[in-house]
């Protein structure tokens, strides 16, 4: 008789626990992400005031150049992009 009280017990306290997750679940949840805003907006607030681009809509495509004012040469260093590799194929 008392092995059935305490499997009783136990099952009581597993589907209570369970309600209660249920009903207090999305509160806390709603809770932890209006605070881990808060922290977001605290940390990075300042950095979405700082960028220049923030009235263009999103996809918009932006191409900054600086304007080049005196080449030397056609050889010259700052029309190289980047360094070529040779990739070979490995069997």
């Amino acid at each position: 008789m008392v092995f059935l009280k305490t499997i009783l017990v136990i099952l009581l306290i597993y589907y209570g626990l369970k309600i209660l997750v249920k009903m207090f679940a999305p509160k806390i949840f709603g809770y932890a992400a209006k605070k881990t805003e808060q922290h977001f907006r605290e940390k990075f607030g300042d950095f979405a005031q700082q960028n220049p681009h923030t009235e263009e809509r999103v996809g918009d495509v932006i191409i900054d150049k600086k304007s080049r004012s005196k080449k030397t040469s056609k050889n010259d260093s700052s029309d190289q992009v980047g360094d070529y590799i040779d990739f070979e194929e490995i069997d």
